[in-house]
């Protein structure tokens, strides 16, 4: 599989038999969507989800599909049955590749803002995408698609997230929101230089692509 870096919290990943892409937010390129045979959305808010842009998608390109929770679906209705709804525990397939899906709940920001709805996928047995939330799933992890920075987490709890899932592999997302310098320090604190992990740490660059392959 080869997975590219868009804007933020989106990736896409390609095999052979066709490519899906995670998280096609306002803060993307809309043309991550183009020619995809589905689009993944872990929750509502708009870094990862853009009614408009998916719509749009929806429209151009017959053969996509979408599958996320209850409260994005609900923003697509009228797609004619091309919206999926799954949770937690819940597994399907598309492009070739075996989806499962883990968690429940958004991360906390703060008790006066209610939590809303978020689901994480496991692409393939191999690349996990959490959306915003340090969900750990039940079963080994080959590259963990780790949300870096947002209101939610600190870069501490980030490395004892990084230490229970245990990847082979650690590549950054969510990043929308750092300067140069604050890539560099979150880096600093996740690679080999800070505390430890017991997993590599890379950030790619927007439109930058990288082969992954299956755990183990």
């Amino acid at each position: 599989m080869q997975l590219t870096k868009y804007g933020h919290a989106c990736v896409r990943i390609e095999s052979s038999d066709g490519a899906l892409v995670i998280d096609p937010g306002g803060l993307t390129d809309p043309h991550a969507l183009d020619d995809a045979d589905a689009a993944l959305i872990t929750h509502e808010h708009f870094d990862h989800f853009s009614e408009g842009a998916l719509r749009e998608a929806l429209g151009q390109n017959p053969r996509l599909q979408v599958w996320t929770n209850a409260a994005v679906a609900a923003e697509l209705s009228g797609s004619g049955g091309r919206v999926h709804v799954v949770g937690d525990g819940d597994a399907f397939g598309v492009a070739g590749l075996d989806i499962t899906v883990h968690g429940t709940w958004h991360a906390a920001i703060h008790p006066d803002m209610p939590r809303m709805i978020n689901i994480g996928f496991l692409i393939d047995g191999t690349v996990f995408h959490p959306g915003d939330a340090l969900t750990v799933p039940d079963t080994a992890v080959d590259t963990l698609l780790l949300p870096v920075h947002g209101p939610w987490s600190t870069t501490g709890q980030l490395i004892d997230y990084v230490r229970a899932v245990h990847p082979h592999q650690v590549i950054a997302v969510h990043d929308g929101a750092l300067n140069d310098v604050g890539t560099t320090m979150v880096a600093g604190l996740l690679d080999a230089s800070g505390p430890g992990t017991g997993s590599p740490y890379r950030r790619l660059a927007p439109g930058a692509s990288t082969s992954i392959g299956s755990a183990g």
